[in-house]
């Protein structure tokens, strides 16, 4: 007989990946065990190995999660209706808003790749790609020169966006002399400003 999901299977499997977070990003990847990422989400290794089979899956749900919900979060605030500026604000604010609480998720996505399978590279890279290829819409509706085919600036000039937002958490603390929605400003008015003069 097939075993039935517990009624709080999602919230434990929530549970368990911040837990892991934490210690693959205080660990390491290499060093971290999957004993301890049970100790610290207090249940048991044989509880854990029925959610994650390995440490690989463990750390690549890490990651994926992530990015699914900053995903979501990005289309969620794409409005085509806004003026491309706005717009660019409402997505940089987005995804700021999404890394709120998630250091150790975002740590873990940016040094996890040697613990990982090609194909779940190339899974993350996918959705990467997609949340990157919003905001690059809009860039290029900001300065469509920088889609020239001779000299493409697209690219160099999305992912300098995504530089500032992504490098954010070794620096900012919340509750400090600014927030989040000051430092969205802040991006916002780097790339706008920055944008126009780059030919």
């Amino acid at each position: 007989m097939a075993r039935t999901r517990a009624q709080d299977f999602e919230e434990k499997q929530r549970s368990i990946l911040d837990s892991a977070a934490q210690v693959f990003a205080e660990q390491g990847m290499e060093k971290a065990s999957m004993a301890q990422v049970a100790a610290h989400a207090h249940v048991s290794k044989a509880l854990l190995y029925h959610y994650y089979p390995s440490k690989d899956a463990l750390i690549f749900a890490i990651i994926v999660t992530h990015l699914e919900e900053l995903d979501s979060a990005v289309e969620e605030a794409d409005n085509p209706e806004l003026a491309p500026n706005a717009r660019l604000r409402e997505l940089v604010g987005a995804v700021l808003e999404t890394y709120r609480g998630a250091d150790n998720q975002h740590k873990v996505q940016l040094n996890a790749s040697s613990a990982l399978s090609e194909e779940q590279k190339a899974e993350i890279l996918a959705l990467e790609r997609q949340i990157v290829r919003r905001f690059a819409l809009v860039l290029d509706m900001i300065n469509p020169g920088l889609n020239d085919k001779d000299r493409p600036l697209l690219t160099p000039v999305t992912m300098s966006l995504f530089g500032m937002m992504n490098w954010m958490y070794m620096w900012f603390r919340d509750g400090g002399r600014i927030s989040r929605e000051d430092y969205a400003d802040i991006a916002t008015t780097l790339i706008l400003e920055g944008v126009k003069a780059v030919r």
